[in-house]
């Protein structure tokens, strides 16, 4: 890949990324996998095709600024996800507790 087909799979990814932090932020957990799906793939290809040379000048700088937004964008989507996984952990495990208690006292079992 050249310079400007690196430059432009990255702002691609930070296009796809800022249409996941607005699911997020919609709570739209389906369009996150799949956007994530895009995202990793996108991430294959940078990772095997990105010559291992420095970029410099210009080009530089852009592949910073973008990477700078990425990580900004992957902040806020962690703030918005982490607590959503914390309050789904919770559910799942109220979910086994009542699970194991129907079974241990005879959940529809006379008794």
């Amino acid at each position: 890949m050249n310079n400007q087909e690196v430059i432009s799979l990255y702002e691609t990814v930070a296009v796809i990324t800022d249409q996941m932090l607005a699911a997020a932020k919609q709570r739209d957990w389906e369009s996150m996998v799949i956007l994530e799906s895009r995202v990793a793939g996108h991430v294959r290809t940078l990772k095997s095709g990105e010559a291992p040379a420095a970029l410099t000048g210009e080009t530089r700088v852009r592949k910073v600024a973008i990477i700078q937004q990425l990580l900004a964008y992957d902040r806020q989507i962690r703030d918005i996800t982490e607590p959503w996984m914390a309050e789904l952990g919770v559910l799942i495990n109220s979910a086994g507790t009542e699970r194991k208690l129907s079974q241990a006292y005879g959940g529809g079992h006379a008794g």
